[in-house]
């Protein structure tokens, strides 16, 4: 480790606990990775780019897809291999450990497989198979029935400083909750009776960052899933990890502190394993967690794609989709977006507070409600609750399960949404239930009561692959209409995420990208129609930075067409174009 990074390091360690116990965390931390450079096996390559246009990631629970008397994590393996290996290269699996709760995000065991799941062997069946991954770091919090709980709990002295208790009495009005929950929770100790903080749910108790051995185990956990194969560590709820009492508790200076304290740890000893941060707040709060372009994260989640690309679709209208993805910049050819519609998640409203009128967000609030979709609210610092995400398939807050559309205007319209997330500057995140074109579970939700239910239904292997194999059917034509348009995106230089993107105002009902290749020698003009109208736009390649180019090749059809200025270029209603000039 050089020098300026060993001086930043403890820089950092000082900032959050001081100078005696900042240089007494720094030596810890040192031994901790020498000790880690001594042990792992792995290689990592310098000098390489980050990204590319073949970077694209699967996200999926581990047991998705079910078949009988095989652990699902070989199962999914299978379904790459046979489905996925040609277009999809990274998979990020969500949390794979025992667990106690919402789904999986409630850890007991940071570094044990789920058996349930299979074990650390079938997770390195993935990459020797040349596949990337990416690993939860589900840090803010841990589950009430882990050993570090349970040890504060007993009393024992090594984990009493490891969660956060506040006294009931106290005023923490100011802080930002993300769940309408109470924020504390009483926990009968040897001790007595003491509240602890809990952010999401009173079975996930939070973390206490205050405590330095809480830090530096953490540090051991994330350099435990460098060993074992991670490529990418989602940092999960990350802007909550810091509590001050009298604040916000959220995007504290001190979270931005460890964020890089965890960057320049990586950075030194597994150089090219990204970090990205999990941040569903509002867009300029979002993009925060960049740092200077250099110090935080690499990739942070597009969390206003989702409802913007949803209400253009929902409207006919791309105004505001165009105007916000206008706006987007990245800092450095170290940070890109991961650009994504739908996740295990819901989908977020806030990251759209300030970029749509309420009128609008009220709109997707209604057709959620209309698709047969729910809707989770947050408390306010006054006690009210309001909106927080839409639970609901993305398929079906696209279309109305209970509408009598044809079956092909429905896929066409879920595909723009899809081409767009495709062709936007940054990385594709692709949840499996949109590759697939799920509907809404709603039995899942009666059963858990857990409205997030909605979009994660297990399946069974042996019924995906039967529809996939009906060209009559609704998964066949989402998923190899998706697959064309993934064939296509990755064999595209000019879709590398750190390619120029430029949002041209040619159609309100038009999303219009010029995308262009890092060495500027290749132009791919991408046009979305959000509107169930045929739409047309006009040719002006000198306008745009083209010279040279009498032609335009439609990638997904491989049709020819003027590129003359002037020239109209026709779309029918939802029709993707990605013209390529020659």
């Amino acid at each position: 480790m050089s020098d300026k990074n060993k001086g930043f390091i403890q820089k950092q360690l000082v900032f959050l606990y001081g100078p005696e116990r900042g240089a007494q965390s720094y030596k810890r931390l040192i031994s901790m990775l020498e000790r880690y450079k001594k042990e792992t096996k792995r290689v990592f390559k310098t000098g390489q780019p980050l990204f590319s246009e073949r970077d694209v990631i699967l996200i999926t629970y581990s047991d998705l897809l079910r078949q009988p008397s095989r652990p699902p994590l070989q199962s999914l393996l299978t379904f790459h291999q046979n489905y996925l290996a040609d277009t999809i290269n990274t998979i990020h699996l969500l949390p794979f450990f025992p667990y106690s709760s919402d789904d999986g995000f409630s850890v007991i065991d940071y570094k044990v497989v789920n058996p349930a799941l299979g074990d650390w062997q079938d997770i390195a069946r993935f990459t020797s198979h040349g596949t990337k991954l990416m690993f939860d770091a589900v840090i803010n919090h841990i589950s009430a029935q882990s050993s570090w709980f349970k040890g504060y709990l007993e009393g024992g002295p090594h984990f009493q400083n490891y969660f956060i208790e506040v006294d009931p009495e106290i005023d923490l009005s100011l802080v930002t909750r993300p769940r309408a929950l109470p924020l504390l929770t009483a926990v009968h100790t040897n001790r007595g009776t003491h509240y602890v903080w809990t952010t999401f749910s009173a079975d996930q108790i939070d973390l206490n960052y205050q405590n330095p051995e809480t830090l530096l185990d953490v540090l051991d956990v994330l350099l435990f899933y460098v060993k074992q194969g991670a490529d990418l560590i989602r940092l999960d709820a990350i802007a909550y990890i810091w509590k001050e009492i009298g604040t916000s508790c959220i995007h504290l200076p001190q979270t931005h502190a460890i964020i890089q304290l965890i960057r320049a740890v990586l950075d030194d000893v597994a150089p090219g394993v990204l970090l990205i941060t999990e941040t569903n707040v509002p867009h300029e709060e979002n993009i925060s967690y960049f740092g200077d372009g250099s110090n935080e994260a690499h990739l942070v989640y597009q969390f206003s794609l989702p409802p913007l690309t949803a209400h253009a679709l929902l409207t006919g209208s791309a105004v505001y989709l165009t105007q916000w993805a206008s706006s987007l910049r990245t800092l450095s050819e170290e940070t890109t977006f991961l650009n994504f519609n739908a996740s295990h998640d819901g989908i977020g409203i806030r990251p759209v507070s300030g970029i749509l009128p309420q009128e609008d967000i009220e709109l997707l609030i209604a057709c959620t409600s209309a698709h047969g979709g729910y809707i989770s609210s947050k408390t306010n610092e006054d006690g009210s609750h309001s909106p927080y995400e839409l639970n609901i398939t993305y398929f079906d807050l696209l279309n109305d399960p209970s509408g009598d559309e044809s079956l092909e205007l429905q896929v066409k319209r879920f595909l723009v949404s899809q081409a767009i997330l495709l062709a936007m500057s940054g990385i594709p995140g692709i949840y499996i239930h949109s590759l697939l074109g799920s509907r809404n579970y709603i039995q899942g939700v009666q059963e858990t009561d857990q409205a997030r239910t909605i979009n994660r239904e297990k399946l069974q292997f042996k019924d995906v692959a039967a529809k996939l194999a009906d060209p009559s059917s609704l998964r066949h034509a989402v998923f190899y209409n998706y697959q064309h348009l993934l064939a296509c995106r990755i064999q595209q230089c000019a879709f590398h995420p750190n390619g120029k993107q430029q949002v041209l105002q040619l159609n309100d009902s038009v999303f219009s990208l010029l995308r262009t290749s890092p060495d500027e020698k290749e132009y791919i003009l991408a046009l979305h129609n959000v509107s169930d109208q045929p739409q047309s736009i006009t040719m002006a390649p000198a306008a745009w930075g083209i010279s040279n180019s009498d032609s335009v090749t439609d990638l997904l059809n491989e049709s020819t067409h003027s590129a003359h200025p002037g020239k109209h270029f026709h779309l029918d209603p939802y029709q993707i174009a990605w013209l390529k000039f020659t």
